[in-house]
């Protein structure tokens, strides 16, 4: 009898450890979770790394686990995880696509593209993940292929203002100005104060030859941000092109005021200011020293 007893007793004590463990499981996800969305990422991995000790096949922890460290910006490790979570399930698509986004940021864009293509075979309706694939083909130059994937984005989400921008810089890329234009229209009807819509709307008027229209975009770009050198430096090109000396100093100067290493050295070389290079308040602002 000691011995059924004895028996009952450690089965009960084992259920009851099981039970303890799935509740600790259940608490370790749900506290990471919240901290993740409240921003507190190293708290975060810290709870889903508990809840790995317990539980090392646990798929959804080593995606979470990779989006935390994402965001603090330890982009090998979160790969590292997401491979983890991939080991276990090679069908988890918030991992392809976690593991696509820090590849990104690692400028493995090639690796992006293919681990965005392995979560859209997943959910081939995900403008986030069509979206990302744009915004890689981009940076690699592949702006055909970008531009096929922000259209997916916008039959998707037409209103998702970022994907027309997106669209409309690869369409300036490859000289299609006029549908450039459009895309950054459409972009900036969806948000008026899209200040960087504004500054490049500015610049494919200015491919266009449409100077005033230019200026007036890049005037609008800086109603929406005054702190915005890229339309300081888009208006000074304009104004240069038109010979207008002293209203090209001016919204140069602001440019530099604003990002010194970058805009002094661009204008050293910029055909923009050709009419003017001449002029000797233009060389002493753009000289060194």
């Amino acid at each position: 009898m000691a011995n059924v007893i004895a028996a009952s007793s450690g089965s009960i004590l084992n259920r009851q450890e099981s039970m303890n463990s799935e509740s600790d499981i259940y608490t370790w996800l749900s506290q990471g979770t919240a901290l993740f969305v409240i921003g507190r990422y190293q708290g975060a991995v810290t709870r889903f790394d508990k809840l790995l000790k317990v539980q090392p096949g646990h798929v959804e922890a080593w995606s979470k686990r990779g989006y935390a460290l994402h965001e603090m910006a330890m982009y090998e490790e979160a790969i590292a995880s997401f491979d983890q979570a991939l080991k276990l399930d090679s069908k988890y698509g918030l991992a392809w696509h976690g593991k696509g986004i820090a590849s990104a940021k690692l400028e493995r864009y090639e690796t992006a593209i293919a681990s965005f293509d392995q979560a859209l075979k997943i959910n081939p309706a995900d403008s986030k993940l069509w979206y990302n694939k744009g915004y890689a083909y981009n940076c690699l130059f592949r702006y055909r292929e970008a531009v096929e994937c922000f259209d997916r984005v916008v039959d998707i989400r037409p209103e998702n203002y970022r994907a027309w921008y997106n669209r409309g810089y690869a369409l300036a890329s490859m000289r299609r100005y006029d549908e450039a234009l459009s895309s950054l229209d459409t972009a900036i009807a969806i948000k008026r104060n899209c200040y960087y819509a504004w500054n490049y709307r500015g610049i494919v008027l200015t491919k266009l030859s449409r100077y005033d229209e230019s200026i007036s975009s890049f005037e609008k770009s800086l109603k929406c941000k005054e702190d915005n050198p890229e339309a300081w430096y888009g208006k000074a090109c304009v104004h240069g092109m038109q010979g207008n000396v002293e209203q090209a100093i001016k919204s140069l100067h602001r440019a530099i005021v604003l990002s010194p290493n970058l805009y002094r050295v661009m204008a050293q070389t910029d055909m923009s200011f050709d009419e003017i290079r001449h002029r000797q308040e233009f060389t002493l602002l753009v000289e060194p020293g």
